[in-house]
């Protein structure tokens, strides 16, 4: 049995009251929450070797150095990543994007296509707009069905010689369907195309494996698993990462600096110009290490449970349609009736229960179904069936004050 009593003991927020009621957070496709293991690492780092790394000579240097290379290999083993060196460390995943973005800038000639699905995140759209606007590449887009599942046989039928990239979420965020990304990888690379995925989703609820997905470059954030916020990373293969320039110029990512000419250091340090995040980097490995103890299969087993559980019962509710049906992660985004989900989310929030309302960054979807927006309940593995029963009578309450 999953033991999720003893985990949510882990976490200090959950044991807070909001609005006068126990907390139901069921928000954590924006931001998960954060376990005491990780909090005391960050704590640990100011108290005791917060300093400057790979530029110094002294102990503490040396130690938040060794601390944070260390976090690196974590992320590296973790995802399977041939080297430590092909994982950046970045402000998170869009900062990620649009470092490749940026590179390709250099490399993209007019009339060469790239394309994105129609189920992509703000971030992993306007990027490739503007870089397309820069170079004078076609965008194309790879369409959706009402299921919230991608047209596979519109994505073969796009590919072609001028295609040079593809972009394309891994798990949707607005409604948690997991994409076909491996088959979408071996078409792309069938035509010579590079692909980069976006993981934000991804990372928090499977196991992913760099190797096993020949996967170009893939892309998250700490933050959606259970991490600090500000910190991510980009992998890259090292063949590509040594064809992108670098996206900033500064300390740290040279080798030597004239008046006359700069020569750039290799990797990672070629992406990470001045001084990172120190602590975000060390507590990543930290959360990393922290779901591994627990075990990300056991994870995803549950959390399986929970959205078969919650989908059942929230299908209950007269009036209430859930928008994607596909093969999905514990992401369950739905409407009642015509009732505006900015008020349900209100009502809930006076309750207690934690979700977010609106287009969730992902308009294109919302345009699609022809919603303003939607409720998304997001589930961790720290989230129980009993606080889904809350969030049911939550809605019923609401339900029934707004009709």
């Amino acid at each position: 049995m999953f033991p999720v009593d003893q985990i949510r003991n882990d976490f200090p927020i959950l044991q807070r009251k909001v609005n006068g009621k126990p907390l139901v957070y069921f928000d954590n496709a924006a931001t998960s929450q954060t376990p005491q293991q990780v909090i005391d690492v960050i704590v640990d780092y100011y108290t005791n070797y917060n300093a400057n790394i790979h530029r110094g000579v002294h102990t503490l240097s040396q130690e938040a150095t060794d601390k944070y290379e260390q976090a690196r290999i974590i992320l590296q083993k973790h995802f399977n990543a041939r080297n430590p060196y092909e994982m950046i460390f970045t402000s998170g995943t869009t900062h990620s994007i649009n470092m490749v973005a940026s590179g390709f800038s250099k490399l993209l000639q007019k009339e060469d296509e790239v394309i994105v699905s129609a189920l992509e995140h703000h971030s992993n759209i306007v990027p490739w707009q503007m870089l397309c606007e820069k170079t004078g590449a076609l965008l194309k887009v790879i369409p959706m069905n009402d299921e919230g599942a991608l047209k596979m046989d519109v994505y073969e039928n796009l590919l072609s010689e001028k295609t040079k990239l593809v972009f394309c979420n891994h798990i949707s965020n607005a409604l948690g369907t997991i994409n076909p990304i491996k088959e979408i990888i071996e078409k792309a690379h069938n035509v010579g195309a590079a692909v980069l995925i976006d993981g934000a989703q991804s990372v928090p609820h499977m196991k992913i494996d760099f190797q096993e997905l020949d996967v170009d470059f893939y892309v998250a954030s700490a933050h959606k698993v259970c991490g600090p916020t500000g910190i991510g990373f980009l992998y890259g293969k090292q063949e590509w990462l040594e064809k992108l320039p670098p996206y900033q110029g500064g300390g740290e990512m040279i080798e030597t600096v004239t008046f006359e000419k700069t020569t750039y250091a290799g990797l990672p340090h070629k992406f990470e110009a001045g001084t990172p995040d120190i602590c975000g980097g060390i507590a990543f490995g930290a959360a990393i290490d922290y779901v591994n103890k627990i075990d990300i299969d056991a994870i995803a087993n549950y959390e399986q449970e929970l959205l078969e559980y919650g989908t059942e019962k929230l299908q209950e509710i007269h009036g209430l349609r859930i928008f994607g049906t596909s093969n999905k992660t514990s992401v369950i985004s739905f409407n009642v009736n015509d009732i505006h989900p900015y008020d349900i989310g209100s009502i809930l929030d006076k309750l207690g229960i934690a979700v977010r309302t609106g287009h969730h960054c992902a308009q294109p979807i919302m345009d699609f179904y022809n919603i303003p927006g939607t409720v998304r309940a997001s589930f961790a593995f720290y989230n129980t069936k009993e606080e889904i029963d809350i969030l049911v009578e939550g809605l019923k309450r609401a339900i029934s004050m707004l009709s």
